[in-house]
């Protein structure tokens, strides 16, 4: 992918969690597969519209399954990797809270540890890079991160990805001066940029109002048929598609299906069609919750797609998308549906009023979080009424493509990290 801007710079992003297993052993996504296969998310969108404009991104994560720094690079984008490795302190703090009962306060003193300080250090050296950038601000390691950025004189960002609240009390002493400190927010959710403003005094200067990005494919009338035919899913049934994590409660995924089963009573004539593609932690939990109702309107695929090109026929397939959360920071899956020129119905999660700002207009229908009821009743418009399901997929597609592009964005962010911005707080 060729930078539109000859002023190349470099930036280091440092990745969630505090182990690199943290996250990916609970979607069952090997250090492999996410070498040669992963695309998607939030993560590597902002990579690519990063590249567009002359930005380099390496990526650092810690792990506690190498013993040395282990470097490779991610196939489908061409990013330079490193895994170093976990620190022992953090590996006994990290034992030692499992087991106690101050298990907050242990759990900050272990993600505080997790970064092994020097050799991050060397490889931020070794990778030129310019600035920082992690995933959520309310982490240890961020408070970490922008006393190293001290250090080196590099300014540290932080993207606002859903993580609202500090782990524990020393957490809180300890947060409102790193965020004063850093260089810049990126908090796509107005409602959150509003918590970050009053709670901790951020100047608006500071925190950039840039949305997750997005790579539009190309309008294909025939993809539904196409992807229909792959799935075997008959052409004239009404299917309703979700993506995403299987964590029950934080995804409204209970939420959902109490909403479906009443939408599947309510119309027994009618071909539909729920079809979830994910996994994770309490994947055993909805497999039982999905039996218990008995129902054959309802399609799981129990896995993590890590190829974007493989997970594009269940989006493709859909004819509504829904996101049923009681909590998101900046969701990216309802944007790839509409990119798609999928309607959608979403809960009042944070991050989706600013999706929808202009409700139907944007291209979706919210409703309250925790009420089924509303949420079938949503579900039921759009099923019952093929008109209305057009325009609104029409006006979602225009929604991603004038807001969250990927070119767009990563002009935004371009300018807010290597801008005028870049130098606050260094």
């Amino acid at each position: 992918m060729e930078p539109m801007d000859r002023d190349d710079r470099s930036l280091a992003l440092v990745m969630w969690g505090d182990l690199f297993e943290d996250f990916f052993d609970t979607i069952e996504v090997s250090l492999e597969t996410f070498r040669t296969e992963l695309t998607g998310g939030w993560l590597f969108a902002y990579i690519r519209a990063l590249a567009l404009h002359g930005v380099t991104t390496s990526l650092i994560s810690v792990s506690a399954r190498v013993s040395a720094p282990h470097r490779f690079v991610h196939e489908p984008t061409g990013t330079s990797v490193t895994l170093l490795p976990a620190p022992r302190r953090h590996r006994w703090l990290r034992a030692l809270y499992r087991r106690s009962r101050t298990r907050k306060s242990l759990s900050s003193l272990a993600s505080y540890s997790s970064i092994p300080m020097r050799g991050l250090v060397r490889e931020l050296r070794r990778c030129g890079a310019e600035a920082i950038l992690t995933q959520e601000y309310e982490h240890a390691r961020f408070d970490v991160l922008v006393g190293i950025g001290a250090l080196l004189k590099l300014p540290v960002f932080a993207t606002f990805q859903g993580g609202d609240a500090p782990n524990s009390r020393l957490e809180r002493l300890v947060r409102p001066l790193t965020v004063r400190r850093c260089a810049g927010l990126i908090v796509g959710s107005g409602r959150e940029r509003a918590r970050v403003s009053a709670s901790y005094r951020v100047p608006a200067e500071r925190i950039g109002a840039i949305p997750n990005a997005m790579e539009l494919p190309e309008p294909d009338a025939s993809a539904r048929l196409t992807a229909r035919d792959a799935l075997e899913i008959p052409a004239d049934a009404i299917v309703v598609g979700w993506q995403g994590r299987v964590t029950i409660r934080r995804k409204g995924l209970d939420i959902l299906l109490d909403a479906w089963e009443g939408v599947s009573r309510r119309h027994p004539d009618r071909d539909l069609l729920l079809l979830l593609v994910g996994t994770g932690e309490d994947a055993d939990e909805f497999r039982r919750q999905i039996q218990r109702r008995g129902l054959d309107s309802i399609r799981w695929r129990d896995d993590y797609i890590s190829d974007r090109a493989e997970l594009l026929p269940y989006q493709a397939a859909a004819d509504v998308f829904v996101l049923p959360s009681r909590h998101e920071g900046f969701p990216v899956a309802p944007i790839e549906a509409m990119a798609l020129g999928l309607p959608v119905v979403a809960a009042d999660a944070p991050g989706v009023g600013d999706i929808f700002a202009d409700g139907e207009a944007s291209g979706g229908i919210v409703v309250l979080r925790e009420d089924p009821g509303a949420l079938a009743a949503a579900l039921e418009r759009l099923i019952v009424d093929s008109d209305l399901r057009r325009e609104l997929g029409v006006r979602a597609r225009d929604r991603v493509e004038r807001n969250y592009a990927v070119d767009a964005v990563g002009a935004q962010l371009r300018s807010f990290m290597f801008g005028d911005a870049s130098a606050i707080g260094s």
